[in-house]
């Protein structure tokens, strides 16, 4: 009652939370797959009935059918804990920050890797491309690019493409953008990521060179990036490397991209760079 001889309420309001049925996970990963319920039953051991009372949700899979499924399927470690938490188990795949003690081996490979590389450029990203570590020869490219790119977490397909970042200084724009947008597109489609789809519609969306796009020069054997630095150009390549059979959804999702000179006039000017004396570069 209050003060004036009236009955008050309580009211609380549940918000429910409500995970995507297993089932439907797992009906959505396989026709992202483009499988068949007969391609992924065979592929799984299973009968076509058994993978669709699955998906229909008129079975449930046991904790090692979601993981047979998920391998089956090549989802990757934290889409495997994804359908465990749907079919109501709990993960098998820790994330670990990276500067967790138990990550120190991982982080002085990384390391030895970078370092390793000098005086060419290389970077280590996570999953939707933040900027995780670097080594000093990646400032040939950041220092042309504006600050405030560069303030963590620092996306480098960001700074590679917008207007204020590498985009200006890129000689082959065109052909460079259709490439990184390209790797990014296959990589949305195989992962369903939420944050890198609005990542590849944001980078769409930047100006750039359409001009030669899907046309790559005569006798070239990869696309190169071709940056202008004052009066010199640099051509340089990438490879990249992650983590062979990653159980930490952290490591798994590490990839470190390496750039070499494809002409030896790039190369000189970065062993040059590595030894000239300090604002001299």
């Amino acid at each position: 009652m209050d003060s004036n001889g009236s009955a008050t309420h309580n009211s609380r309001v549940t918000v429910t939370v409500t995970r995507p049925a297993v089932g439907e996970m797992l009906r959505d990963w396989r026709r992202r797959r483009r499988l068949s319920q007969l391609e992924l039953s065979i592929r799984a051991d299973i009968s076509t009935r058994h993978l669709s009372f699955l998906e229909t949700g008129r079975s449930t899979p046991s904790r090692e059918m979601v993981l047979q499924l998920a391998d089956r399927l090549d989802l990757a470690l934290r889409e495997r804990n994804r359908l465990l938490l749907a079919a109501g188990y709990a993960p098998v795949y820790p994330e670990s920050s990276l500067n967790a003690p138990s990550m120190t081996a991982i982080r002085s490979a990384i390391r030895q890797v970078l370092d390793g590389h000098e005086p060419y450029p290389a970077a280590v990203v996570d999953r939707v491309w933040n900027l995780v570590d670097a080594n000093e020869s990646l400032s040939v490219l950041t220092d042309l690019m504006a600050p405030w790119l560069l303030v963590p977490p620092a996306n480098v397909l960001r700074a590679s493409l917008h207007p204020e970042g590498l985009a200006p200084h890129i000689v082959n724009l065109g052909e460079w953008r259709a490439h990184l947008l390209h790797r990014l597109s296959r990589q949305v489609e195989f992962s369903g990521d939420p944050e890198l789809a609005d990542l590849e519609e944001e980078l769409r969306g930047y100006p750039g060179d359409e001009t030669h796009v899907g046309s790559p020069a005569v006798n070239s054997i990869v696309v190169p990036v071709r940056v202008r630095r004052g009066a010199l150009v640099l051509n340089l390549f990438t490879t990249v490397a992650t983590f062979g059979t990653p159980l930490d959804v952290t490591i798994s999702e590490l990839s470190i991209e390496s750039f070499y000179p494809a002409d030896e006039t790039t190369a000189r000017e970065l062993r040059n760079r590595q030894t000239a004396p300090p604002g001299m570069v």
